[in-house]
């Protein structure tokens, strides 16, 4: 089988800076050779069989030399593999795959070549800085910054760039930045001319600083700036003052640990994400099949005794109908039942299935759901509620007080997750986090347990806590925890605005 390589742009950081046509051949590769700008989040795309290879290189810590890097996309090919080269923005700007390309070409190899958002446009533009505008330079020019300072001549015309061109872009010349400044100035580029850093551009890490020619060392020496970052330099840069966008965001700069299990944590992290924060998922808790299926088996056998089905949650619709349908029945089944569920979530999840709930309580927790019965006569019903092991036992209890005969039934069971123990120990001792969320009382209990009961107190030592809910807020406070904040609405959504709010 013949291998072929596609040498594929990454986008400067931002995963959705990606082109559909990048993502295509992360999925189609059975090697997949990335580099230290390509985005981690990418690599979710690879198939689960493919070969992952990492061969970053960063300040002069190389993993593998280019030469190296040469040999091993050729060899992989040539051993008839699918090679997807993942380079960080786009492969042909300063991104050496021409010289990859000439070492496929000479050895027969055939390739493809897939643009990417390189970070000469993207980081600019993320911190509000146009590279032309008609008020200020219609060109533009991009300049490695990396070129060694020791050398005898330089291969750059620094009078040509200091005279003809309005906007000029560094790549990788945060180490070099004397140099460049120095140039430009014994060039005759005016000292006051504007100047912007934009470090990790297009992530949820990205900084900026601004100054001039004359200051700008200094400023970024007092920032402590360090790579990557783009350096642009031009009057353009000055329109960042009223341009700034993706800064601005409300939780800009900082990090929230998402304990929710992963299978249902891509709507908080996507939520928080949109709102500038950076996510760091540490699942507390999976969620898992029942350890024995009769009972719910048994309750679908009799749906006809039933006169309501009670839903507490997304997941209680999820295997309540995987096993409906497994056992071959469709919602037809259901015709003659009422439905009642919590939260918008849940409702939203049962109308997939073509039913539309007859109560949705004003408040999300249990005993919202016993007040809207109130209006309901209960006397003799049948209820089946299929939900987790787990489950507080305040519904089925006021229920039956009110005259139902409850069936409450193991659905689903939420099972403890230790795997990113270490790892969440070390970054809230490294001081990276700024809160913790909780969406759930077990999410709570679970993270208590991965902590080391001596070192809590430390290690929780101004971060902060936030809660879905005044019932998971009530757990952590019986663990210890200082909750700061609650959400009024127990919903995602109703986290998210709390968090906000908390923070502005």
């Amino acid at each position: 089988m013949e291998g072929k390589v596609y040498l594929v742009g990454a986008g400067p950081g931002d995963p959705g800076l990606l082109t559909i046509k990048g993502r295509e051949c992360i999925v189609q590769a059975d090697v997949l050779i990335y580099d230290y700008l390509a985005s981690p989040a990418l690599l979710k795309y690879a198939a689960a069989d493919a070969e992952k290879i990492y061969v970053g290189k960063k300040g002069g810590d190389h993993t593998l030399s280019q030469d190296g890097i040469n040999d091993l996309i050729a060899q992989k090919a040539l051993d008839g593999n699918i090679v997807t080269r993942l380079k960080g923005g786009d492969p042909f700007i300063f991104g050496r795959g021409g010289e990859e390309a000439e070492v496929l070409i000479s050895k027969g190899i055939p390739f493809e070549v897939v643009p990417g958002v390189t970070s000469a446009i993207a980081a600019p533009a993320y911190a509000g800085i146009p590279l032309t505008h008609r008020k200020f330079t219609s060109n533009v020019a991009f300049v490695t910054g990396h070129e060694d300072p020791t050398k005898n001549q330089s291969s750059i015309d620094w009078e040509a760039l200091a005279r003809g061109i309005g906007t000029l872009v560094f790549l990788m010349g945060v180490k070099n930045l004397p140099h460049i400044v120095e140039h430009l100035l014994a060039a005759g580029k005016p000292t006051d001319t504007p100047v912007a850093l934009v470090r990790w551009g297009t992530t949820l890490r990205q900084a900026t600083v601004t100054g001039n020619l004359g200051n700008i060392v200094e400023v970024v020496a007092q920032a402590r700036l360090k790579a990557p970052a783009v350096i642009v330099v031009g009057g353009v840069v000055s329109l960042r003052e009223t341009m700034q966008w993706f800064e601005n965001k409300p939780l800009m700069g900082k990090t929230i640990v998402v304990t929710r299990a992963r299978q249902q944590a891509s709507d908080l992290v996507d939520q928080l994400s949109a709102l500038g924060a950076r996510c760091l998922e540490y699942p507390t808790i999976e969620v898992a099949p029942p350890d024995d299926w009769q009972p719910l088996d048994a309750a679908i056998d009799n749906l006809q005794l039933y006169d309501w089905l009670v839903f507490t949650s997304v997941n209680g619709v999820k295997y309540f109908f995987e096993r409906l349908f497994t056992k071959g029945l469709d919602v037809r089944a259901l015709g003659h039942l009422k439905t009642a569920v919590i939260g918008p979530v849940t409702k939203a999840r049962l109308a997939d299935f073509g039913i539309q709930a007859d109560i949705l309580p004003e408040n999300y927790r249990a005993e919202s759901v016993v007040e809207a019965f109130t209006s309901q006569s209960l006397q003799g019903k049948q209820v089946l509620l299929p939900r987790a092991k787990e489950a507080r036992a305040v519904l089925p209890i006021e229920l039956e007080k009110m005259g139902a005969t409850v069936d409450e039934i193991t659905t689903y069971i939420t099972q403890p997750v230790s795997s990113g123990a270490a790892d969440l120990v070390a970054d809230l001792q490294a001081g990276k986090v700024d809160l913790v969320t909780f969406t759930s009382s077990s999410t709570v209990t679970n993270f208590n347990a991965l902590l080391p009961p001596d070192k809590r107190r430390d290690l929780l030592a101004g971060i902060r806590v936030a809660s879905i809910g005044p019932i998971t807020t009530e757990t952590a406070e019986k663990l210890g925890f200082k909750v700061d904040i609650t959400a009024d609405t127990y919903t995602i959504p109703g986290l998210c605005e709390a968090i906000v709010s908390a923070f502005q």
